[in-house]
């Protein structure tokens, strides 16, 4: 019963660690498809060139995180998405964006969806192992 207790609180801890992110990845990449005037104007103030660069952005960000939602490609999904996240962080570290605030939000994102991962998927865990047994 104990082994059960503990699936069922790591598996409702892994989704909703991922629908956090998700829901995130997905709002963005919908405002950079969308592009707002004011998504451009900060889009261009990172060195960008404007509403084509922004909807580019926008659409690979989809795009992995389409990858990440479907069981078959998490893995995939999850590693592009790691990808885009580091991008994310370069180009606020270029600017001197604030450390704890802006420019780590890409790395607490990442530490978040890969812990949903880690906590939902064997295989995960198995490439993984935070425990020693």
């Amino acid at each position: 019963m104990a082994d059960e207790t503990v699936r069922d609180k790591r598996f409702w801890t892994s989704w909703a660690m991922t629908a956090l992110v998700v829901l995130f990845l997905l709002v963005d990449a919908v405002g950079k498809l969308f592009a707002p005037k004011t998504i451009v104007d900060a889009t261009v103030a990172l060195g960008f060139d404007g509403v084509a660069d922004t909807r580019a952005i926008g659409l690979v960000l989809l795009i992995c995180t389409v990858l990440h939602i479907v069981p078959r490609t998490t893995l995939l999904g999850a590693l592009l998405l790691t990808a885009y996240l580091g991008g994310a962080v370069a180009i606020q570290l270029r600017v001197d964006a604030p450390v704890l605030s802006t420019l780590l939000f890409g790395v607490y994102l990442g530490v978040i969806m890969w812990g949903g991962l880690w906590l939902r998927d064997e295989r995960v865990r198995a490439l993984i192992p935070l425990t020693q047994r």
